[in-house]
């Protein structure tokens, strides 16, 4: 059983960690000079950031969700535990908070895209580009119960 609580200040360097090690497990498809942005971007904020973690029975976080007026801004699993259902326990804490819960997934990860429908997002839109403008293509899901 996983437990979930929200992040506090010593948690900022862990949540970047994950943040680093699941981009670099699954986001192969960005060139390295927007993944070096990316990480200088990230590591500024994320820290700081309010979110959901998912922590091992020594309380150490193992993945994070960061949610936004009701928008998964982000949903990360460390790669070590990836496929053992920390990302869906995260997510279902998310929709019983939220449960008009929308996400944006880069539309070259096909696995996170299968997970969110999985999960019960279905596709709403779809937008050229991501959110600091870079070419990489967004699907828009939005959870439907």
């Amino acid at each position: 059983m996983v437990a979930i609580r929200l992040s506090n200040n010593a948690d900022g360097d862990r949540i970047v960690e994950i943040w680093r090690d699941a981009v670099d497990a699954t986001h192969d498809f960005l060139t390295p000079n927007d993944r070096a942005a990316l990480d200088e971007l990230v590591s500024g904020f994320l820290p700081n950031a309010p979110s959901w973690l998912a922590v091992d029975d020594d309380d150490r976080p193992i993945a994070f969700m960061l949610v936004e007026d009701n928008h998964m801004e982000a949903l990360f699993v460390d790669p070590t535990v990836r496929g053992t259902g920390i990302g869906a326990a995260l997510v279902r804490h998310g929709v019983a908070l939220h449960p008009r819960m929308t996400t944006d997934v880069n539309e070259q990860n096909g696995q996170a895209i299968g997970f969110y429908e999985r999960m019960g997002f279905r596709r709403v839109g779809r937008s050229d580009l991501d959110g600091q403008g870079r070419p990489y293509p967004l699907i828009h899901l939005a959870y439907s119960a």
